[in-house]
């Protein structure tokens, strides 16, 4: 049996969950339009470009949660799943995680989106285990605020090794599969990183290593 993580955004999902739902409170006209579109636009652009300021982006990402009480933000997450996150699980994103559930091997997603936005996302994957950043809660309500270390960067590598010594697992034998080169931290520490469908930097990373890529979503540059 080995361990093994996935990223999500960009990685099993053909498309960025965090962004979708900002995007979908805009729809639904529970955040101003045009500066949810444009800080969206701006923090995804800084995310791509390796210097997102992660407490900034959650300070925006989490603030409509806190103003709204729980059951309503349930319902809406319903609709988000249909509309938004439903149509980018991919046949080949289900068959890559149905392969390793076969083989009987320790599924876990790990990202830096809050385990709101993803906790329902993971079930969708029948995947259990999911470290995410977490949002405060107090009073039964979110208060806008982030629950310890974001799930960013070397972040994801801290909540990882808090969540090995909980089940008493380790990276002897572990596969990581994301797309981005913010995941660098973590790649470098498993056995088996799997580049997925990998922006420039981390496509680049990976040919100067000799690590295999994996297209889930789009076309293999040999294919184009």
């Amino acid at each position: 049996m080995a361990l093994v993580l996935f990223d999500l955004d960009n990685t099993l999902l053909a498309g960025d969950s965090d962004y979708l739902w900002g995007q979908f409170l805009a729809e639904q006209g529970l955040v101003d339009k045009d500066f949810q579109e444009a800080e969206n636009e701006r923090f995804y652009r800084e995310y791509k470009e390796g210097r997102l300021d992660i407490f900034e982006f959650l300070a925006f990402s989490l603030k409509p949660l806190s103003e709204h009480p729980m059951e309503y933000l349930r319902q809406l997450h319903e609709q988000f799943m249909r509309e938004k996150i439903n149509p980018i699980i991919t046949p080949d994103a289900q068959m890559l995680v149905d392969m390793h559930r076969k083989r009987g091997d320790e599924l876990v997603i790990i990202t830096a989106t809050n385990a709101f936005v993803t906790a329902p996302i993971a079930a969708a994957f029948g995947i259990r285990h999911l470290l995410a950043t977490e949002p405060e809660i107090k009073h039964d309500r979110y208060t806008g605020r982030v629950a310890g270390t974001p799930c960013f960067r070397e972040g994801k590598v801290k909540k990882l090794e808090a969540w090995l010594r909980e089940h008493d697992q380790n990276l002897g034998n572990a596969w990581f599969y994301s797309d981005s080169h913010n995941d660098l931290p973590l790649l470098e520490k498993v056995t088996h990183p799997i580049p997925v469908d990998p922006d420039e930097t981390l496509s680049r990373v990976a040919q100067q290593r000799g690590w295999p890529v994996l297209y889930l979503h789009h076309a293999s540059p040999a294919e184009k």
